[in-house]
């Protein structure tokens, strides 16, 4: 006689296991006719598949997920190539890469963004052009060449229509994003855009010709240059110089729940601990799959979760979660050895002896 569904459903539901092993247990046995011995030698193999997976009460978790990690870090290049497929992005890869993920670095040396866009602009090359030029932050330079009249004390922009109807803009918009900056008085006559110093001395005149190349007239700041990849399977998607997800998310066409960013700290402002938390594992364990390099997610996983465990995301070092530790000849171990045995001196703290690390310093 075959066991029902929901019998199954009911069995399954209240083992003692993990929700997304409860969940992909299920879906292989949907509608799948087995007798009651079958399913009851299929729930004894998947216990003890699970117990066997666990970790011994005392393992050192730590020492073998740091060994774990760091015996294939050992083979990583130390160079940046190219993103894959975007000739046109530098993206730190390799080893250094993967010392920024755990350093938490607030600025990664590569910033990057992987834009996914809704339905309506995503297989549409024109609509993702059209939200890419609102994204990619546009300067006066690549709207026209602009010259300086020293005798008349005045600057000359002659802007090109044919990028001003490339990016969808007009030249009063220019006019009046830069009148709307810098306060500065300008005057459109056809296609050239001239602007005068409040005072008419060198020094003003130079210093506006700088302000005007920093004028950002369309798209967002820090984005220096997005780059447009048609996928597989017909979708557009971009890809960003430069890091800015709040701004990004806010902008309509931009399937928010697809997008990232290769800033962690950026994903912990924006969304939380728990998105950095599993943006760490993502980043790391693509780092390392990129170099051919295959580490059980689970090392990934304590090293993503200590470094999340407080709320905020921590480096691990002597600024972070090593320069932490309860005892003072631990930390004196790792780094700066000099700094915190006088800190501690002076505080009068005591040592407890308590780690293996502490113990072994003292004999």
């Amino acid at each position: 006689m075959n066991v029902d569904q929901k019998t199954i459903e009911g069995t399954v539901t209240d083992l003692s296991l993990p929700q997304r092993v409860k969940d992909n247990l299920l879906r292989e046995l949907n509608n799948v006719k087995l007798t009651q011995n079958q399913f009851d030698e299929i729930i004894k193999r998947t216990m003890a598949i699970y117990d066997y997976s666990k970790i011994e009460a005392g393992e050192a978790a730590g020492v073998v997920s740091a060994q774990s990690i760091g015996e294939p870090g050992t083979q990583m290049t130390m160079r940046t190539f190219h993103y894959a497929g975007v000739a046109e992005i530098n993206v730190t890869l390799g080893l250094p890469r993967l010392i920024e993920i755990v350093d938490a670095r607030k600025n990664p040396s590569t910033p990057m963004m992987t834009i996914f866009l809704e339905k309506d602009y995503a297989f549409d090359r024109d609509k993702a052009r059209e939200l890419a030029w609102k994204i990619e932050a546009t300067y006066i330079g690549v709207l026209g060449s602009m010259s300086t009249d020293i005798t008349d004390m005045k600057i000359v922009v002659e802007l090109n229509k044919k990028a001003l109807l490339q990016r969808n803009m007009t030249v009063k918009e220019v006019s009046d994003k830069i009148n709307e900056e810098l306060d500065v008085s300008s005057y459109i006559t056809g296609d050239t855009l001239i602007m005068k110093p409040e005072e008419p001395s060198y020094r003003q005149l130079l210093q506006l010709v700088k302000s005007v190349h920093s004028v950002i007239l369309k798209g967002i700041k820090g984005i220096k240059r997005v780059v447009i990849r048609k996928e597989e399977n017909g979708e557009y998607v971009l890809y960003t110089e430069g890091s800015t997800l709040k701004e990004v998310l806010a902008i309509d066409g931009v399937d928010p729940t697809r997008t990232r960013t290769n800033n962690v700290n950026e994903i912990y402002e924006v969304m939380g601990i728990e998105a950095a938390r599993a943006a760490l594992i993502h980043e790391a364990t693509e780092t390392l799959k990129e170099q051919g390099l295959n580490v059980d997610v689970r090392h990934i996983m304590l090293v993503a979760d200590i470094m999340t465990v407080d709320g905020e995301v921590k480096p691990i070092g002597r600024h972070g979660i090593s320069g932490e530790k309860a005892s003072v000849l631990a930390r004196a171990a790792f780094e700066v050895t000099v700094s915190h045995l006088l800190d501690s001196g002076i505080a009068g703290d005591v040592d407890e002896l308590r780690g293996v690390t502490e113990n072994v310093i003292v004999g």
